[in-house]
């Protein structure tokens, strides 16, 4: 077993930030959300629905620091079928999970991370509108400051970014569960540190956790490199539908796909990456029907394309390369709004 090397981890200095055309947080937020946490004897954390690395990684890395600290901590996410997706099932803290029926009604201090809006919160989002405070940690630019205290900062490549922030101005420590949970969050946002948001600041985080002993084959083999053998079969479902018009490629997975292999709505999460590997196509669009019969449409882009702004636009959000909305409509009518919100973008 890897030693735990919490006592030989440095207190890093304050990230380093890109320079953006926003601000960074001010520190007076920073100072506020502090206070709060000093004050509250509980606090309550949640991150949004069908939680992915980033979401649930920030949230139970700041739980265990919160937990270190006394305080009394309930964690969720409020989806109907209460379950942690399979692949994040490695994720230490998760005994500090609650189902959204044991979740405190009025929280006197809420913390929700990964939200870019209210509705993403799901069935929580009584209990957020009866919290006295409700701190908003995210990185989404599209995030609509739904919070008494927003700490949001656009630039930062994952939420996991400032989760860490909040680890060390609590005066917490890196060990090996909080950095495992952190790496996931970062791994996550960046696609494995592909994508265009990945900076400096981030592989020097990555640095930061890595050196706590976590295994980053480990993890990478959990988040990437296992599915049952009903994914496969759906993909190739998926593929077989798959179309390009122009330069968007798109498909779509319906229930019945699901149903005839077994296979729940969280294991969906790869096929975006296989279809927006079309040498052909800026825009990649998946639609995928959940337990309920309704649409969840991840899109990716290339570069060219702002599909945060197209997502924005059917009630959705995310960020330039990376977004999605859900929908009540049929594929065709989802499909069709799309293309015109598409065409106003290109």
């Amino acid at each position: 077993m890897t030693p735990d090397v919490r006592d030989r981890t440095e207190r890093p200095p304050r990230l380093e930030r890109r320079p953006s055309d926003g601000c960074p947080i001010p520190e007076e937020s920073w100072d506020r959300a502090l206070r709060l946490i000093g004050e509250a004897d509980e606090v309550a954390l949640a991150c949004h629905v069908t939680p992915d690395g980033d979401a649930l990684g920030s949230m139970l890395a700041v739980a265990f620091v919160l937990r270190s600290m006394g305080k009394r901590v309930v964690a969720s996410f409020g989806d109907r079928h209460f379950a942690v997706p399979r692949l994040l099932r490695f994720l230490p803290g998760q005994e500090m999970l609650v189902a959204p029926d044991d979740y405190p009604a009025a929280p006197d201090l809420m913390i929700v991370f990964d939200c870019s809006t209210f509705e993403r919160i799901g069935l929580l989002g009584a209990n957020a509108a009866s919290a006295r405070e409700v701190i908003v940690v995210d990185h989404h630019p599209s995030n609509s400051g739904f919070g008494s205290l927003d700490l949001i900062d656009a630039d930062a490549a994952a939420t996991a970014m400032l989760a860490e922030q909040l680890v060390y101005r609590l005066g917490g420590r890196l060990d090996r569960d909080i950095a495992t949970c952190l790496y996931a969050g970062l791994v996550t946002d960046t696609g494995s540190f592909r994508y265009s948001s990945t900076t400096p600041a981030v592989h020097q985080m990555a640095a930061r956790l890595v050196a706590t002993g976590l295994r980053t084959d480990e993890i990478a083999r959990e988040l990437w490199d296992r599915s049952p053998f009903g994914y496969l079969k759906v993909l190739a479902n998926a593929l077989e539908r798959v179309s390009l018009e122009g330069d968007m490629v798109w498909t779509y997975v319906t229930r019945v796909d699901r149903a005839a292999y077994g296979l729940p709505y969280s294991e969906l999460e790869g096929i975006i990456d296989v279809v927006r590997r079309t040498d052909e196509a800026q825009v990649a669009v998946v639609l995928k029907e959940d337990d309920y019969g309704d649409w969840q449409v991840s899109t990716r882009s290339k570069g060219a394309v702002d599909v945060a702004a197209v997502c924005a636009a059917l009630g959705g959000g995310g960020h330039h390369n990376a977004a999605g909305f859900t929908s009540y409509d049929t594929v065709e009518e989802t499909m069709t709004k799309f293309r015109r919100e598409l065409r106003k973008v290109t």
